[in-house]
Parts: structure tokens; sequence; C-alpha cells
């Protein structure tokens, strides 16, 4: 049983950094931007930085789907083949964001050959990636599907996602707003303070100025973290790499983390949340 291979793979809105990708080995598969006849897949096809300034003098807004069951039939088996196994977790999207986890799903029904266990994150972004690092770790470490699931779970349930963004008309037109829904009738001006919880956008508060936003977020953070050592923290922005140095460094400050990143939101999330959004996502043992 041990020395049996197991495939750790998790889809593109995890936006796990390059190096961490390669380094676990973790195979992605690409959600999809619906943009008026064009499909492009996440990250593949549309790297961030050229998503934002397409969104911003695009006159119609891209929309996002889930990859097919079909292509998720095609992903595993790519995977299985390329790992040479024929056991594959699979760590996604939250279900009350994406179809994502219902298309792995179904997929997994079709392919009675392979031992595929689907997990719905309940997160997103890095809240995602976490997960699926401290998997392919533990399977790197020579742990079993079910150790990997544990060690992933034990991430699930003490993950902290905070995000600040610019406007909550992206949210709002993405129809993912959740319990973001109450601040909407205000000023646009405010800056909301989000929170992934649970799988969904929860609103935590609404502060003036972005500048005072961003502080406050790292403020929220460290009170969360409360007196516990924090293993990994992530610092994550949609088009606002200048500000995320910023960010990363009040981050590294607050919190003292182990091992801290930086990395962009994948444009399938960029879509939803808009441009200068900036996050912050940390978990603690």
């Amino acid at each position: 049983m041990g020395s049996q291979k197991i495939a750790v793979v998790t889809d593109s809105t995890a936006y796990l950094p390059p190096e961490v990708r390669e380094q676990l080995g973790i195979p992605v598969i690409p959600l999809h931007l619906v943009w008026g006849e064009e499909v492009l897949k996440d990250g593949v096809d549309i790297t961030p930085v050229a998503f934002y300034q397409r969104l911003q003098a695009a006159p119609t807004m891209p929309t996002t789907s889930q990859p097919s069951a079909g292509e998720f039939v095609d992903f595993f088996r790519h995977v299985a083949e390329e790992k040479d196994t024929d056991t594959i977790v699979g760590f996604f999207i939250s279900s009350d964001l994406s179809g994502t986890v219902a298309s792995a799903e179904a997929a997994k029904n079709l392919l009675g050959d392979l031992n595929i266990t689907v997990v719905d994150s309940r997160s997103t972004s890095m809240g995602l990636g976490f997960q699926a690092m401290v998997a392919a770790e533990t399977v790197q470490a020579g742990g079993s599907v079910e150790d990997a699931l544990e060690a992933a779970q034990r991430v699930r349930y003490r993950l902290h996602v905070l995000f600040v963004v610019d406007t909550l008309e992206f949210l709002h037109r993405g129809g993912r707003i959740g319990g973001a829904q109450r601040f909407l009738g205000t000023a646009l001006k405010i800056k909301p303070i989000l929170e992934l919880e649970n799988g969904r956008i929860e609103s935590l508060e609404q502060v003036r100025t972005k500048k005072k936003a961003v502080a406050r977020l790292v403020q929220i953070a460290q009170e969360r973290k409360g007196n516990h050592p924090v293993p990994r923290a992530a610092v994550i922005h949609a088009n606002a790499s200048e500000d995320c140095h910023r960010l990363q460094e009040q981050v590294q400050e607050a919190l003292s983390p182990q091992e801290i990143y930086m990395t962009e939101v994948s444009p399938v999330i960029g879509t939803h949340t808009g441009p200068g959004t900036l996050g912050v996502a940390f978990y603690t043992p």
C-alpha cells in the first residue's frame, strides 16, 4: 500500500505559485472565462495581467464557467497516465461559488477504473491552494489518501481568507455576493472587508478608504491568529502588485508566518472581485 502513488490535483482558482505547483507536482484543471464568443482557459489562454488590461477596456463583461464533466474525464485520465497511478485526490473551489465539484463528481462516476476522491474545499484562492499543498506534502512523505484528507481538513477548519475589494460592483454583477448583499445600497465609495466563510462570501466590515481597509484587514488577521503560530500565509492581489508588496510586509510583521507567498487572483475569481482586490489567507495549527 505504502508504495502506491497518489496524485493530488486542484483547479486554476487556487492560483498556486508556479514554483509550489512544480515542487509538489500538482496538476491543475483550468476553469473557463467566456468572453463574447471566446472561451478562454483560466491562467492558460489568458494571464492575470492581460486579463485585467482587457477587463478595463472591454465593452462586455466576461462570465465564468466550470470545466465540463468530459474535460474532467480527460484531465483525470491524463493525470493517471502521467503520474502512473489509479488514485487521485482532487481539491476544488467551493460548490457555493462554482459547479466545478459537481463536474468532477460526474467525471468520477464515469471512471470506474480510477480511484478518485473529490473534495469541496469550501474555499478558493490560496484557501484552496493551502489544502492541496498540505495534501501533496503528506503524500510525498508517504501518507495514504486518508492521511492527506485529514491533513487538508485540519487546514480547512483553521483557515482564514480575508479580502478587500475596490468595489462591490463585480461581485454583484457575477451574482456571487452572498452575505455582502446588504452593503449594496450604501455609497459605492466604501471599501468592504469580506471573508470566505464556509464556502460563501460574507461581509465583515466596511471602511471608508482603501488604505484604512487594508490596515484593518491586517488587524483582523492578527486578531484571528491570536496566540497561535502561522505555518503559512499568502497575500493575494488582482492587478495591484505594488500594494500587495506593502501588504506582504504588514502581514509578515503582524502574523510572523513561517512561510509567506505572494500570488495573483486567478482571472476566473478576478471576474467576480474586480481589479484592485487585495487579500490575505492563512491558517493556524
